[in-house]
């Protein structure tokens, strides 16, 4: 059934009016405006007033309608994908072109031992949770032959271990039946959405959760002052020039991104055999999307060398923000609230895999006495990977924007083997 709205043209000014509401209202200083965002941090809102949208029929990712000849015809919204495309790589030049990388390593290694901590998560909290379901439901992780569930869930491990491009792999390696794969994308996106919520809400709670864990956080205290001071001693009026120029640097990246991650990926898959075997712990390096994320990130490094760092003085994470923010709100409109009822087994499957990623999490955090910053970042570049790590990382602070963007090009290094290992653990899960 088809949205309310379906013009994209239209949604996108629905998105900014949620945005600039939004930021517009967590400005007020007094009143009930000031007690609401003391409560519901901003770029929740901003992630959920779409998802509601969404979920009220309004707005939509994806649809059907019928066309003239009768034929069922599958339409979508291209905002996400102008926004993960155009927007992201934009976003990561700006916000990495102050980068202190000396800051982000005194960061130390409590940060890959969290993202690490999530992969590991993840391997375990599939065939987990077919274990725990199959104890009160054993119809809900059965299924025979290709339509056997723990293929589907093969999937979902690609793509909390890797990203889209992973997920597409393991879907090819074990010939899930395409037919019932839509029920998988559907735990994927709730999930996934429902678990990127709880940690947006924990950035606005950080201190508190900082103090429970007994995390030392004086490294990120250091880096967020390191790069503060810098910004306001270099801050200036920003002049037209700055802007147009500015807009050069980004999207001059964001052309050379797409124009040498398309080249990369098919070159390397026709290149080295190990890029070409799905199975391969290399398949991640055949991905267009990944060559853009390292280019434009590699970009906005090398620039950080040169006198294009002072353009921070400009706004220019400011500028990267906005467009990160823009990818928040075509995230959140791809959450429908309601579709978490259409088959409540598979979702619970989801939920419990999930609860084991964020128990073991707690847990490690706990014991290392490590920040919540790393957990929910570690933990992101996993299930969300480049596309809403720095999202989450941005929600502590503009200046570990930079932080998510490394930590997610680790989660395509681990994606093969650990979504492959994942799939056939819960293959014996499912045969226990």
């Amino acid at each position: 059934m088809a949205p309310m709205i379906t013009d994209d043209r239209v949604v996108f000014g629905l998105l900014a009016l949620c945005l600039g509401f939004v930021f517009y209202t967590s400005s007020k200083q007094t009143g009930f405006w000031k007690k609401f965002y003391g409560i519901i941090p901003g770029v929740l809102m901003c992630y959920m007033l779409p998802a509601v949208f969404t979920s009220f029929g309004i707005i939509a990712p994806d649809w059907e309608t019928v066309d003239a000849a009768g034929e069922t015809v599958k339409e979508k919204s291209h905002l996400y994908d102008m926004a993960k495309w155009y927007l992201l790589p934009a976003a990561l030049v700006l916000m990495t072109l102050s980068i202190d990388l000396k800051g982000i390593v005194n960061l130390g290694p409590k940060a890959l031992i969290m993202f690490f901590t999530g992969t590991a998560g993840i391997v375990i909290g599939g065939p987990l949770a077919i274990l725990l379901i199959s104890i009160f439901s054993p119809e809900t992780v059965g299924g025979n032959g290709f339509d056997a569930v723990w293929r589907g869930l093969a999937t979902i491990a690609g793509s909390w271990i890797g990203g889209g491009a992973n997920q597409a792999a393991m879907l090819e390696i074990f010939k899930y039946n395409p037919d019932k794969f839509s029920g998988m994308v559907l735990i994927d996106v709730v999930v996934a959405n429902i678990w990127m919520a709880f940690l947006l809400f924990g950035a606005g709670r950080s201190e508190a959760i900082d103090r429970w864990l007994k995390a030392d956080t004086s490294a990120i205290t250091a880096l967020k002052e390191k790069v503060s001071e810098f910004a306001e001693r270099i801050t200036r009026v920003p002049t037209l020039t700055d802007y147009m120029v500015m807009f050069g640097i980004a999207f001059t990246a964001v052309g050379l991104s797409h124009f040498f991650g398309e080249s990369l990926g098919p070159f390397m898959k026709n290149s080295f055999e190990s890029v070409r075997d799905d199975k391969s712990f290399l398949s991640f390096m055949g991905s267009s999307f990944f060559w853009m994320v390292v280019i434009a990130t590699t970009i906005g490094i090398l620039l950080s060398f040169t006198r294009a760092k002072d353009y921070e003085g400009a706004g220019a994470s400011k500028i990267g923000g906005i467009f990160i923010y823009i990818l928040v709100a075509t995230i959140g409109m791809k959450m429908d609230l309601t579709r978490i009822f259409e088959n409540p087994g598979l979702i619970l499957i989801g939920l419990v895999w999930m609860a084991i990623h964020a128990g073991l999490l707690i847990l490690v955090a706990k014991l290392t006495k490590s920040p919540f910053f790393f957990l929910a970042v570690g933990s992101q570049a996993n299930v969300g990977g480049a596309a809403s790590a720095p999202v989450v990382a941005g929600a502590f602070h503009t200046s570990l924007t930079s932080v998510g963007v490394l930590l997610a090009v680790f989660g395509y290094v681990a994606g093969t083997g650990g979504a492959l290992l994942c799939a056939y653990l819960m293959e014996i899960a499912s045969n226990f």
